[in-house]
């Protein structure tokens, strides 16, 4: 199995979705409504927390503090590439 890109660069696009830039140029919107019933994550529905979302050394993920991250691989499965985002809407 081939390893997810890196990730270059993590934004906030809303309240609930990140616009993350990987190595190989590929952009995706990542939706991270799901996340919000999980306990763990329940500080990611405070807006000002969410915005301050990090990538992590190397690009092997990001995270907003140390109990709070996501790796490469989920963004990257998960996520929707951009030009398809554009296209649904």
């Amino acid at each position: 199995m081939e390893s997810p890109p890196k990730i270059v660069s993590i934004g906030a696009i809303s309240s609930t979705q990140l616009l993350v830039r990987f190595d190989n140029a590929v952009e995706k919107v990542y939706d991270a409504s799901p996340l919000l019933s999980l306990p763990q994550f329940q500080l990611l529905r405070n807006p000002v927390f969410f915005r301050a979302v990090r990538v992590d050394p190397g690009g092997y993920g990001i995270s907003w503090n140390d109990d709070i991250d996501l790796s490469e691989y989920e963004l990257w499965t998960r996520g929707k590439t951009l030009q398809a985002v554009s296209l649904e809407q």
